[in-house]
Parts: C-alpha cells; sequence; structure tokens
C-alpha cells in the first residue's frame, strides 16, 4: 500500500537530499538533473528502485507505488519530448504573469548572487587552471573526484545550490556522475578504500622507516619482501605513497666535487676497467674514491671508502678529519683486514686522478696487495660512476648533518656501512643486499 502523506520528520530528511527540489506532506518535487539521471541509468538495465536507493533515497520513506509511478511518467516523457520533457514547467504554465517589477531588495540580492557567482567561477578556476611557477602553460590535471570536492565547497561557501549545472559545465564534468559521487553507495565505497589503504600504508611506513633510513618505492618494495614476507606491486607502493605524502629525499649534485692534479713526482696509470664494472666475479674490480663530510655547524670530515664493483659491497672505509695521503692507505690497510675479502685473479683496484692515488707511498701498498691500478680519464666522473653514487646514496639516506662531533660521525657512517651492506636491497642485484649478493655469486661460480 502507498503511502499518502509524509510525517514532519520524513519531511526534514527528504528535504536534506540534494535531488529534492521541495517536499509537502503530499508529495515530493525531484530536481531535473535527477529524473534525467534515472531515465539514463534506467535505459541502461539498472531497476528504478536501485537508483534511488543509490541516490540517497528511502523506499519505506517514499513508498513503492510513488516511487514506480514517478518512475513510469518520467519514461514516458523522455520517450516523447526527449530531455525538455523532464523539466519542470509548473511555474510557467501556472497562470501567473512571467515578468514583474522587482523590488529595490529583490534586484540587490539577485546581483549578489551574481557577484558570488562570479567569485566562485574565479575560485575554482583558478584550483582547476592552477600553473607551476616557472613552467609554462603546464596545467595540472586534476581527477574528477577532485572536481566534485571542489564544485561542492564552492556551493556550500557561497549558497549556490542551483548553480550546480553551470559549475560542473565549467569544471568539464557530468552532473549525475557529481551526485552520484556523494550517494550513499559511493561514499561507503570510498571509506572501505579508505580502510584498506590506511591498512597498506601502515605496512609501507614499516618498510620506509626500516633502520632509520628513509626509501623509494623500489626500495619500499624490497625491503617488504626481504624482512616483512610482504608482495605489493610498485603501482600500488607509489599511489600510497603520493596519497599521504610519504616523500623520499631527491639526490642532489654534489657541488664539492675534487679537481686535484697530480704533482711531477706523482705517477698517473692507465684506465684498466673501462666501465667494466659488472664483471660477476666478488673481488675483482675494486672502486675507490674521498668524499666530504659537513656536519654540524660548518665542521668538515672527509670519507675513503672501496667498493666492490661485482656485488656493490663496501669492503673497507676510512673517516678522517685530515685530507692526508694516510687516509686512502689506511683505507688499504682495513681492507687487509678484512676476513671476508680474498683477492680474485687479475683483481685490480680503480680510482679518479687525485693526488692521494697518484702518490708513490697508495701505489707501493696497491702493490703490496697484488693488485693492479687503473685510473679514471682526467676530469671524467663517469669512469667512477658506482663510487660516485654510493656516496650520493650515503649524504641522503645517512643522518650526516645532525652529527655534533667526528666521534658521533663515525658512528652513524658505522651504522650506515652496516645498513648498506646488509640490509639495503638493490634492483640490479636481483633485489637482493651487497652481501647476498656476493654469496650468491659464490655459489653460483
Amino acid at each position: 500500500m502507498s503511502k499518502k502523506f509524509f510525517t514532519e520528520r520524513e519531511i526534514k530528511l527528504l528535504s536534506g537530499n540534494p535531488y529534492v527540489k521541495s517536499v509537502s506532506s503530499k508529495g515530493i518535487t525531484y530536481t531535473d538533473e535527477f529524473k534525467e539521471l534515472l531515465v539514463t541509468e534506467n535505459s541502461k538495465g539498472k531497476l528504478p528502485r536501485e537508483i534511488f536507493e543509490e541516490c540517497g533515497f528511502d523506499i519505506n520513506v517514499i513508498g513503492k507505488k510513488r516511487m514506480q509511478s514517478a518512475a513510469d511518467r518520467w519514461r514516458i516523457a523522455y520517450r516523447e519530448n526527449g530531455v525538455s520533457g523532464l523539466t519542470d514547467t509548473r511555474k510557467t504554465n501556472s497562470g501567473r504573469p512571467s515578468e514583474r517589477e522587482l523590488t529595490l531588495e529583490e534586484k540587490y540580492a539577485r546581483l549578489e548572487a551574481q557577484n558570488n557567482l562570479l567569485k566562485a567561477e574565479n575560485e575554482l578556476l583558478k584550483k582547476i587552471r592552477f600553473c607551476r611557477k616557472g613552467v609554462k602553460e603546464k596545467q595540472i590535471a586534476l581527477q574528477p573526484y577532485q572536481k566534485y570536492l571542489l564544485i561542492r565547497s564552492v556551493i556550500e561557501k557561497y549558497k549556490l545550490y542551483r548553480m550546480t549545472s553551470y559549475l560542473c559545465d565549467l569544471a568539464g564534468v557530468s552532473r549525475s556522475g557529481y551526485y552520484k559521487y556523494f550517494t550513499m553507495a559511493s561514499v561507503e565505497k570510498r571509506n572501505q578504500r579508505e580502510v584498506k589503504d590506511q591498512k597498506v600504508k601502515e605496512i609501507v611506513l614499516k618498510a620506509f622507516n626500516f633502520k632509520k633510513r628513509k626509501k623509494g618505492a623500489r626500495q619500499i618494495k624490497m625491503t617488504l619482501e626481504g624482512q616483512f614476507n610482504v608482495v605489493y606491486n610498485l603501482k600500488r607502493i607509489r599511489r600510497i605513497m603520493k596519497k599521504y605524502n610519504i616523500i623520499c629525499p631527491i639526490r642532489k649534485a654534489n657541488p664539492y666535487r675534487r679537481i686535484m692534479k697530480a704533482t711531477q713526482e706523482h705517477r698517473v696509470v692507465p684506465n684498466l676497467l673501462n666501465r667494466e664494472f659488472k664483471q660477476d666475479i666478488p673481488y675483482k674490480v675494486l672502486l675507490t674514491d674521498i668524499t666530504y663530510l659537513f656536519f654540524s655547524k660548518g665542521q668538515k670530515a672527509y670519507l675513503s671508502a672501496i667498493k666492490d664493483g661485482s656485488t656493490g659491497e663496501i669492503l673497507a672505509y676510512h673517516v678522517s678529519d685530515r685530507m692526508t695521503i694516510n687516509l686512502a692507505t689506511d683505507t688499504l690497510k682495513r681492507l687487509q683486514k678484512n676476513k671476508h675479502f680474498k683477492k680474485a685473479k687479475d683483481a685490480l683496484i680503480h680510482s679518479d686522478q687525485g693526488v692521494h692515488y697518484t702518490h708513490p707511498n697508495f701505489q707501493k701498498s696497491v702493490k703490496k696487495l697484488g693488485l693492479r691500478q687503473s685510473m679514471s680519464r682526467r676530469g671524467n666522473c663517469w669512469d667512477n660512476a658506482p663510487q660516485e653514487s654510493f656516496f650520493g646514496h650515503l649524504k641522503d639516506e645517512a643522518s650526516i648533518k645532525a652529527c655534533t662531533t667526528l666521534d658521533e660521525l663515525k658512528r652513524e657512517i658505522k651504522q650506515y656501512m652496516a645498513y648498506y651492506n646488509h640490509y639495503r636491497y638493490q634492483w640490479n642485484l636481483k633485489k637482493m643486499t651487497p652481501v647476498q649478493y656476493r654469496d650468491h655469486l659464490l655459489r653460483t661460480a
């Protein structure tokens, strides 16, 4: 049996629905947008009841018979007259004069509404057509849901409840899509997805902050698989990072690159490596270099390191506050003390043409270790790119500037070296850590 009258509570409930133009105790006047939405969705096979419920109507309040008769009436009107047949013409056919002299108050109200509409249009266009500074004509593309939220905020801010269609056209989104976005079903679906995303976010953050070293999407993926036995694809990780503003530090170029020439008593050797860094044999290609470390309030230290070109493992390093020849020779001594280091056949150590590596004392130490020596071409950092890359990662991921003393800096570097060798997974090492990849190569040799 159909409902005849609406209670005050039901009238209040129905009035809050954006698809209701007006409601009284005896009936409802729906918006033209809702009529068009129902006819369109119904033609695609959806039942009227489903459409009413998705748009926030309670069928028990409206009544099944009233709902069905309204749907039938709109279908017939649309079939006979198209979209114009769905327009409410009761005001124009009421017999009242269509034009009358407006009072001063009404004229003022209309001017104010027009002014608010212009403000709303301005605000929306600024947000939709926003261009980044310094980038010519580069428009930021907003997703439809972002435009829906903008439209609603503008409508509520300026009380422009009858301007929905205009604002949708302005933003380039469909009116039906706008209303559908705010239906109970859509809101519920988004809420469910938000709950899932929050769970994924917590897991991603565990990997992001693992060992207190911030990571990018690929590092997070490998850390999740290696440490937490969780497999997410890169697209999902990147979406979560973008959604929750999880930012990885961006590497910067080193402005303090050393350019030092060898003196006459120093000897430059040929480039024997020729950028053949990866030879799949641990301890065959050794790369070495020195970099600056700025910490505390302008204090400076120096880091010398030796890296395995095939595995990426840091085999030896030395931190000092003095830039002496001992910085390089002490690093060689530490390499000799490394219990895992076993010199491969025809092994070589490669460096730039810095004064430390052309020094007779360093070259003598290299010969004592039974290593061949190779040097990059002058001014060509690409000839020792893996070592340069390592220093870049270290400066991004280690907390160097926060150190207040040299001892504190040495502890931080020691912790980072352990992290880098044992816990920092690398995409081009079959998603293994340097130590894991070293063991892998030794097993398969």
